[in-house]
């Protein structure tokens, strides 16, 4: 059986299609994982997967003096993925892209292994730029972002094959709603939202006439539960969260967005829009609130007010749950799965 090492990490969005993959690439391949000690670590925990930690350095926006010594790290880290590869015994590699996968990819490269790497987004990153070029493809969620880079190839986002697999009934009766009225769900991405947390809890009074709500806030403050309102820092079981769920309030995340199509989910996208975002999640959430399939609050304009009159617009666009319906996904899974199995068999 031959070895294919993961890597990609800094952010949940970084780590989530490896987890949709995994199941299917244990079939097939020993599996290990090359990232760093932070959320990647977290997540893969209990997989099942060897795990090598190496230093990563990640680019700091608009600061000249804290990138100086990024070349120096770099290369100590790319000494460190090398080793990786070498005592996994490593075929192939496919990445997530992030300052976390750079390292391993110019590591593999060097040691002229096959590379495959993916695109979340609708734009690439500054990661997967410099690794298109020494990749053999770099599959893409959207069919336009493979025209951006070199060995681009459509198809599509991998969805965790569980998601599909919850329950309304039993997520009802585990989150403790009735189901006579319709539920929201709310979250911000890996680390929550401070700013959809503030919006909720200003707005919950007026929210509980209408919705039950279930909100994983992260690490944003200790809320109490009350009569209609769950709380929750993290949830790992989210096919439960999403059966229960007739709305979704989130960010846009590439991932949380091709699994919000591929399971219906009418939902409201707050993007990311700050010195800490590259403009990713308003292109992702524009791109699909061009073509009638959500509807987008920008952060700019979220006060509990106009988020009880974007959730109620939402819950009144029966054009958009028609064509949300009638909306087909490419299967992300199958079309990287195959192409892996294959280089893997040469």
């Amino acid at each position: 059986m031959k070895t294919i090492a993961l890597t990609g990490g800094g952010s949940a969005g970084h780590v989530v299609p490896h987890l949709a993959l995994l199941p299917e690439l244990k079939k097939h391949f020993r599996v290990i994982y090359i990232g760093t000690d932070g959320i990647e670590k977290s997540m893969l925990a209990g997989s099942g997967v060897t795990f090598y930690t190496i230093c990563a350095s990640k680019l700091v926006r608009g600061s000249l003096l804290k990138n100086v010594t990024l070349p120096c790290r770099l290369i100590k880290s790319v000494r460190q993925a090398g080793r990786a590869l070498e005592e996994c015994g490593a075929d192939l590699v496919f990445s997530k892209g992030g300052y976390v996968s750079l390292p391993v990819v110019l590591a593999a490269r060097r040691k002229k292994l096959p590379v495959f790497s993916h695109e979340s987004d609708f734009t690439p990153g500054i990661a997967n730029k410099i690794i298109s070029r020494r990749c053999t493809a770099v599959f893409t969620s959207f069919p336009e972002t493979a025209k951006m880079l070199k060995n681009g190839v459509y198809s599509g986002s991998p969805v965790r094959p569980a998601l599909y697999a919850g329950d309304r009934a039993a997520a009802l009766r585990k989150y403790g709603f009735s189901g006579n009225k319709p539920v929201l769900l709310s979250f911000g991405g890996g680390s929550g939202s401070a700013a959809i947390g503030a919006a909720i809890e200003g707005a919950l009074p007026r929210l509980l006439e209408t919705f039950d709500v279930l909100h994983i806030r992260g690490k944003n403050g200790n809320v109490p539960a009350k009569h209609g309102y769950v709380p929750l820092e993290f949830e790992p079981d989210m096919a439960s969260a999403y059966a229960c769920a007739d709305y979704v309030l989130s960010r846009a995340g590439s991932n949380t967005v091709f699994e919000l199509l591929a399971l219906k989910k009418p939902a409201l996208l707050v993007p990311l829009e700050n010195k800490r975002s590259r403009g990713d999640q308003a292109e992702n959430a524009e791109y699909f609130e061009k073509r009638g399939l959500c509807r987008v609050l920008r952060e700019k304009d979220l006060a509990p007010e106009t988020l009880l009159q974007a959730l109620a617009a939402l819950e009144r666009d029966s054009a958009l749950k028609k064509r949300l319906a009638q909306c087909r996904l490419q299967d992300g899974n199958e079309a990287i799965l195959a192409a892996l199995l294959a280089a893997g068999a040469d």
